[in-house]
């Protein structure tokens, strides 16, 4: 099977459009449509239907997902037990936050070979065992053999379409969005990003309904967009794009501003030059004043490694 076939199709699953892919992967857009082709003749099977607002997964494609990520994980630890290679980092998703900060790190440090991946629920045991060398958490425990070092507190905004009743408000506070409808289709219980919207919810009297399939970002944008009572939460540091008409609005919420705690986590013992680098790069952040954030939360603060 080819893994680069396969990495496509991953990622095609994360941005919701073959042309999003295809940026995300620095190839053409019909680089994406024929490495899927070629994946599904290989399947024997549909993986995706096309729509005019982006690519949505058949269920045989739900069905292949968690299996191609484990070929891409099994990918990345073959190559650790032969060589140290690039430093290879774990983002939750491509457009999310972490990587804005990785995309910081590589043109500030164009020298070091980078390698970024999306592991998800898998990246913790992909640090452990060598597969990649660190992945952003929001850190709720760790093992003994991994570190972390916190990064970033990003803010989480409301976005609704135009004819929301919370549209054209300037900000928003926690406990208004109590009665609305938020939909975060995806949020996997058991996972930090899980346990914090469900603190989250608990602290405010809110409902998060996470309910559906998860056909991507653009089925989600689409829905909000039609709709004056559904709505979604976004971090501030999100690149989330849609079509002008649907006229979309980020509203800040505050008092308390909710964050969500990024720290890079990596194993204990990891002498990657480029680690050492990108830790350094990150202890620059300040962190969120009078802000929320879950019990949980931890701000492990390591020794940042010096330039000697």
């Amino acid at each position: 099977m080819d893994l680069e076939a396969v990495r496509t199709f991953v990622a095609a699953v994360e941005a919701g459009r073959f042309q999003d892919a295809a940026t995300d992967l620095s190839i053409t857009q019909q680089a994406v449509s024929k490495r899927i082709a070629a994946l599904e003749k290989t399947l024997g099977a549909r993986l995706f239907t096309r729509t005019a607002r982006g690519a949505r997964l058949t269920g045989d494609g739900e069905a292949f997902l968690p299996h191609a990520r484990e070929l891409l994980s099994a990918e990345l630890r073959a190559l650790a037990s032969v060589r140290t290679g690039p430093l290879r980092v774990d983002v939750i998703g491509r457009r999310l936050g972490p990587a804005t900060l990785l995309r910081g790190f590589h043109e500030a440090h164009p020298d070091v070979a980078l390698e970024v991946v999306t592991l998800l629920d898998t990246a913790v045991a992909a640090i452990r065992d060598g597969s990649i060398d660190a992945s952003f958490r929001a850190v709720l425990a760790l093992p003994e053999d991994l570190e972390a070092q916190w990064v970033l507190d990003e803010p989480i905004q409301l976005l609704c379409g135009p004819g929301h009743p919370l549209a054209e408000s300037p900000s928003v506070a926690p406990a208004e969005l109590a009665g609305h409808r938020i939909w975060l289709p995806g949020v996997v219980p058991g996972t930090e990003w899980g346990a914090y919207y469900a603190e989250f919810a608990a602290a405010f009297g809110l409902s998060i309904d996470a309910a559906g399939p998860n056909f991507g970002t653009e089925v989600v944008l689409d829905t909000i967009a039609a709709s004056t009572e559904v709505a979604t939460l976004v971090g501030a540091g999100s690149r989330v794009l849609w079509p002008p008409e649907h006229d979309l609005r980020r509203v800040p919420v505050e008092g308390p501003v909710p964050v969500y705690p990024h720290s890079l986590v990596w194993r204990r013992g990891n002498a990657h030059p480029g680690l050492a680098a990108l830790r350094r790069h990150l202890a620059k952040s300040e962190r969120a004043a009078d802000a929320w954030r879950p019990d949980w939360a931890r701000y492990p603060s390591q020794t940042v490694p010096s330039t000697g």
